[in-house]
């Protein structure tokens, strides 16, 4: 098996319209940054802590995902700043969940893709297998 074309450009076309559907680079950077915080495995896990019971105070997230209250704190400063958790208090307690249903919608279509994945499905794999 060949890696690369032996031609520079199949169809032109379909290149340029391609290219012409593609996002500015700011929201695909915006995009990439909140792949990254998610690529976190104890991020993750505190993500999926509040998927699972919707709403959790620090120690109680920290408890749940098996992780310290001060790396908790410091992970939810920066969840909160790229908006994928939102806080709410109740007299001297905060409460994180998941800021909206987006991002409940990625983590689940993320676990689905590791449940269709183990039975080693899907179109590409079905396909033959390209990427």
């Amino acid at each position: 098996m060949v890696d690369g074309c032996a031609v520079r450009m199949v169809d032109a076309v379909v290149v340029d319209a391609v290219r012409a559907g593609l996002p500015p680079e700011k929201p695909v950077a915006e995009l990439a940054e909140l792949l990254g915080l998610l690529a976190d495995p104890s991020r993750l896990r505190m993500l999926m802590a509040l998927r699972s019971a919707g709403e959790l105070c620090v120690c109680d997230l920290a408890a749940a995902a098996g992780l310290r209250e001060s790396a908790v704190s410091h992970a939810l400063r920066l969840l909160r700043a790229h908006r994928v958790v939102a806080v709410s208090r109740r007299g001297r307690m905060a409460f994180y969940r998941l800021d909206d249903s987006h991002i409940v919608a990625l983590l689940d279509v993320a676990l689905s893709h590791l449940d269709h994945a183990e039975l080693g499905g899907g179109p590409v794999a079905a396909a033959g297998g390209r990427g």
